[in-house]
């Protein structure tokens, strides 16, 4: 049984369309108006085998803000549906991924209490038409809707491009790790006997 789950969000700053299957083999139909974090969002369905299709209409005349925020929140919401009760997934995931000279980890846990901590130096505003400050943004809106905890820490830096492109490979590696199923855990991965 796939784990699927589907989210509609309007409002006057955008208007989101997007289906997530944490069970799928990484396709991706994405148009969110941002060609770089199209290029993000397909790298992350593809090296989390996710299925995700993202269809946005935003206000990118204002800038990119609204449109990749408000693509977090809706992000989060539908992993937190697909989800549900989390009976027998892992929970906790963590991954350190290069790309060429850079070196980023990504640590999960779906522990049902939001938490960011984020730690990347970018020392340009912009990568394409994206804005660099809004990759933080973007993973904080995802870690309090989901109800998780995430840390994301470049360990080696360098080009742009590539340390943002790792930290959603490995967001995408983690999440896939902790969403998965293991035999061994029968009801939730924890002592309260809640993830909530």
């Amino acid at each position: 049984m796939e784990r699927r789950a589907d989210f509609v969000r309007k409002t006057k700053e955008t208007d989101i369309t997007l289906s997530l299957n944490l069970d799928g083999k990484g396709d991706a139909e994405i148009d969110t108006g941002v060609g770089f974090f199209n290029h993000m969002l397909k790298g992350f369905a593809r090296h989390g085998f996710f299925d995700l299709d993202v269809k946005v209409t935003g206000d990118l005349e204002v800038d990119c803000h609204h449109t990749i925020e408000d693509v977090g929140i809706v992000l989060g919401t539908v992993i937190k549906k697909a989800l549900g009760d989390k009976k027998g997934i892992r929970r906790f995931g963590s991954c350190i991924l290069p790309m060429d000279e850079t070196l980023v980890l990504c640590a999960i846990d779906l522990s049902g209490r939001p938490y960011l901590v984020f730690d990347a130096d970018f020392t340009s505003e912009r990568v394409g038409d994206m804005d660099t400050e809004m990759v933080k943004e973007f993973f904080y809106a995802v870690s309090y809707t989901a109800g998780m905890n995430l840390h994301i820490k470049v360990l080696e830096g360098g080009n742009q491009h590539h340390m943002i492109e790792a930290m959603f490979k490995a967001f995408a590696r983690a999440l896939d790790e902790a969403v998965s199923f293991d035999p061994r855990i029968k009801d939730v991965l924890s002592t309260k006997g809640s993830l909530e």
